[in-house]
């Protein structure tokens, strides 16, 4: 069997301070409540934490209206009707809920059809060795331009990837959603959440200069660079870390054979190939003329539909070429063959809708309640108070970002709530709102990977139960903490360095700031 690295040194230590640390965390955190009921516990604590904070009076202004921030007590008469009448809307408006289910009747058709099978059988057969958890990792990075292509399908596929080349499937796994969720800003392309917090910024540096604009583009020399470092990083920490510490794989998963592909089986894939290539040309044709049918508000490239609506796509794609490779290998006879396909992949979802249920009620709650806004104005204003160097202020802001993200899991809502205030901040202190942008980014990225309120994380459990059932919150946390600690020290480290170069972070975006 095909190898990436000698797995015989692939075995579980329990020597070293930190491994002594992350086996504390991991028992710790699985010895909590199921994460549904951790959810559960989450969500009434909330409730009790609003009532607390709304009778001692905690507030907060709102740094862009300068309206004053009230906690809502969710015990009062009116919110206990609101959580009653509410509760089916959370669930079924959490966004990942119906991302993960429209995403999978797609690749439920292209799993069963075999295409995925074969297609990672290619690949661990052709691809040299070396490189198959850096092409994981760096399309992990790169898939946040579709949204999030890379939760519901490289993650997962990153498992399979690891297994059937005898490697732990769970490091797999983890080294996939690290590039996706670690490495959530970086990307050597422009991608949705460009514009939208430069959209951000440029509100918040009218405060001070209503003549100036943060484009699209503001951050995309140190965040192409980004990608580069992330890539090799998360691949060394797999290696060094996180293999070794997981062990051989013991568990009852089967996965999937790696047989030589068969006459018919290279057909079909051709056949994919080339249906697969015909998409992307009439994706061309109506997004890149000027006119072009998809493309978005005021001619925009960047909120064209396709993007913006890329599950949909994925959809599409996924499940035609899904069919078109079951065709012909004669997978699917019949239109009843193409149905089973998606019903069988949409029962994997048990757990996961059972847990979603209460992540969706801890997170309207904590919405709802203020506590989110309150904590992290409060947090900013503490920082903006510390009139200090460029170097204590990255860092300082880096810490803060992560922090907060472990409360708040929209990168827009904080940027919302932080950039009035530290982008204006920055300006006083002669930085660039581009600057500023990039601090939030790191800090905003490292902690994804170990806050349970980003959205899919509950979605990342349920893949780690796949292949260890007695998974938990504790197993997930402690399995990224060593990507989440070693981003935090080397994307900051480079921040830092960029911005002592005095390097531009992208076109026209200088770090230096002259009012």
């Amino acid at each position: 069997m095909k190898k990436l690295v000698d797995t015989s040194s692939f075995r579980a230590t329990d020597s070293g301070m930190f491994s002594a640390f992350l086996k504390f965390v991991e028992r710790g955190g699985n010895a909590l409540p199921h994460p549904a009921a951790l959810f559960a516990l989450f969500a009434f604590m909330v409730l009790i934490l609003s009532a607390l904070g709304y009778w001692l009076g905690w507030s907060a202004t709102h740094p862009a209206t300068g309206q004053a921030v009230d906690i809502v007590n969710l015990l009062s008469r009116d919110n206990v009707h609101r959580i009653f009448t509410d509760v089916v809307q959370n669930y079924t408006s959490f966004a990942p809920l119906g991302i993960v289910m429209v995403s999978l009747l797609g690749i439920g058709i292209a799993e069963s059809s075999g295409l995925i099978s074969a297609a990672v059988r290619l690949l661990v057969q052709k691809a040299p060795g070396w490189s198959i958890t850096y092409v994981i990792v760096l399309a992990g990075v790169l898939s946040n331009t579709a949204s999030d292509l890379g939760y519901v399908l490289i993650i997962p596929m990153a498992g399979v990837i690891f297994h059937a080349l005898g490697r732990h499937p769970v490091a797999g796994m983890a080294a996939a959603f690290a590039g996706v969720s670690g490495g959530f800003s970086a990307n050597l392309f422009i991608g949705t959440i460009d514009p939208l917090l430069a959209g951000l910024s440029t509100e918040s540096a009218h405060i001070l200069d209503e003549n100036y604009v943060v484009l699209p583009t503001a951050n995309y020399y140190f965040m192409a660079v980004s990608t580069i470092m992330i890539t090799f990083l998360v691949t060394w920490v797999t290696h060094r870390f996180v293999e070794p510490r997981l062990g051989f794989y013991q568990g009852d998963a089967t996965s999937e054979p790696l047989h030589p592909l068969t006459s018919v089986e290279k057909k079909g894939l051709w056949a994919s190939l080339f249906l697969f290539l015909a998409w992307l040309g009439l994706i061309a044709l109506t997004i890149l003329p000027e006119e072009g049918y998809f493309r978005g508000p005021g001619n925009s490239m960047l909120h064209s539909p396709l993007l913006e609506g890329f599950i949909t796509l994925l959809l599409l794609m996924a499940g035609s070429l899904g069919y078109v490779y079951g065709k012909i290998t004669g997978k699917f006879r019949h239109h009843a063959d193409l149905i089973k396909g998606m019903t069988d992949h949409m029962k994997t979802l048990a757990s996961f809708l059972v847990l979603v249920f209460f992540a969706a009620q801890f997170v309207a709650f904590f919405r709802w309640s203020h506590l989110g806004l309150v904590f992290a104005i409060n947090g900013a204003g503490i920082l903006q108070e510390l009139n200090i160097g460029l170097v204590p202020l990255i860092l300082l802001f880096v810490i803060l970002s992560a922090f907060l993200n472990l409360f708040m899991g929209s990168a827009s809502a904080k940027w919302a709530i932080l950039g009035p205030v530290f982008v204006p901040m920055f300006m006083l202190l002669g930085y660039s709102p581009e600057l500023s942008q990039a601090v939030f980014r790191v800090g905003d990225s490292v902690t994804n990977i170990i806050s349970p309120m980003m959205s899919f994380f509950a979605l990342i459990i349920v893949y780690f139960e796949k292949y260890d059932p007695k998974a938990g919150l504790g197993t997930l946390i402690s399995t990224m903490m060593p990507y989440s600690i070693l981003l935090f020290i080397f994307w900051t480290t480079l921040l830092i360095v960029w911005s002592l170069l005095n390097l531009p972070l992208g076109p026209g975006a200088p770090i230096h700031y002259t009012p």
